[in-house]
């Protein structure tokens, strides 16, 4: 147990989502065991004992934009709500807690709020996520609100601009610092296509860990497949891209088996991709610009569509790569992205993320996926410099 609490704080240090020294785990073994930062981890056992789980996880984010919501938040909201796909199908709704709600208990109060929630944010501390069969799954749920409130700051400073003090100079310090440039360089991929099964489960668990380690998802988020004959390789569901040994399912492209499932949920949408361009891989990441981007429709008041996520029927572009509405698993994206991904090898999903595809293997389908992601993060910063310049003129 203590190994996986220095595997995962070492995990979001990594991925630099969390601050260095501002990281605690506890969970619940035999005995009550902790690490990391020494008030963090007593107010991590403290909340822990109130709850009936095994895991809680509690770290600062290298960035101020939780914070930043709180106190952006009007004093009668007492919760967040991202839009995106991961925080409607997961986690619906976070939990806000601001310093003067603290009372005389907090690790009460903070319990409270995840005995019906899988994580919270609090003000001047940061997030708090239960897991409650493994420290994995409070890894899983810190990381998860950090991509959605990361994503919901970018949507509210383009839609509304700075309303605090220090909030320009700090998104100026993540423009310019935390951003890093997103290339291939130092990468190595397998020429396509590949035809043997050790090569090609090396390769998909490879690609995985890539994917991680640029960015391109956050959590368990995102899957990752390979066709070779009448066999799908599939990450499989709830999976972790930088850890796929041993989570990699062989699926009959003709769903002649019941192997499918473990595997992704979003086999059923691989499949048909395989189908009707003719690829051997697909590359699936939730890039955090690209989410953004995805959501922002001039139409979107005007339009009479309520359920954009779901009921959108409007193919939109963002730089050459289509943007489709739908819902995960053997929903609408299993419609509505193998009909429009097959001229430019890649589309959006809108709030959910990207797919990409290889002729042959997975060179072109990650060069893909970060070729939209730098598209998009260009984008976002071009409508904020125009929003931003055009609010100090008037």
């Amino acid at each position: 147990m203590r190994d996986q609490i220095t595997k995962y704080m070492s995990k979001m240090v990594a991925d630099r989502s969390a601050s260095a020294i501002k990281i605690a785990f506890a969970a619940q073994d035999d005995v009550m065991i902790s690490g990391g930062d020494p008030h963090l981890a007593l107010l991590s056992e403290a909340i822990l004992s109130r709850l009936n789980c095994l895991a809680v996880a509690a770290a600062a984010p290298s960035l101020p934009f939780a914070d930043f919501l709180i106190q952006r938040a009007s004093v009668h909201e007492q919760e967040i709500v991202p839009r995106d796909t991961e925080t409607r199908t997961f986690l619906h709704d976070i939990p806000i807690l601001r310093i003067s709600e603290f009372g005389g208990n907090p690790p009460e109060t903070i319990a409270f709020l995840l005995g019906s929630r899988k994580g919270v944010v609090v003000e001047g501390l940061g997030i708090i996520a239960s897991g409650t069969l493994t420290v994995e799954q409070a890894y899983i749920n810190w990381s998860s609100i950090f991509h959605s409130t990361f994503i919901k700051y970018l949507e509210d400073v383009l839609q509304h601009g700075f309303m605090l003090p220090g909030e320009e100079e700090a998104f100026y310090r993540f423009r310019t610092e935390w951003l890093l440039p997103l290339t291939t360089e130092g990468l190595q991929f397998r020429e396509g296509p590949v035809d043997d099964k050790a090569a090609i489960l090396d390769e998909i668990v490879t690609v995985g860990r890539y994917t991680v380690q640029r960015g391109l998802v956050d959590s368990f988020f995102g899957n990752i497949s390979y066709r070779h004959n009448d066999l799908i390789y599939i990450s499989q569901t709830a999976s972790s891209l930088d850890e796929l040994h041993s989570c990699i399912d062989p699926v009959p492209f003709e769903n002649s088996s019941t192997v499918g499932i473990t595997a992704s949920s979003e086999l059923v949408a691989h499949r048909e991709i395989f189908e009707q361009t003719g690829c051997r891989a697909i590359l699936h990441g939730h890039p955090r610009f690209s989410v953004v981007i995805s959501m922002l429709c001039d139409e979107q008041d005007i339009c009479g569509v309520t359920d954009c996520w779901r009921d959108c029927k409007k193919i939109r572009m963002a730089g050459g790569t289509p943007i489709v509405a739908g819902e995960i698993g053997a929903g609408g994206i299993a419609k509505n992205v193998p009909p429009v991904i097959g001229v430019s090898c890649r589309a959006l999903v809108y709030g959910h993320g990207v797919f990409a595809i290889g002729r042959h293997g997975f060179k072109d389908a990650f060069q893909a996926l970060i070729d939209v992601e730098n598209w998009c993060r260009d984008e976002y910063f071009r409508i904020f410099d125009d929003n931003h310049f055009q609010s100090r003129i008037y």
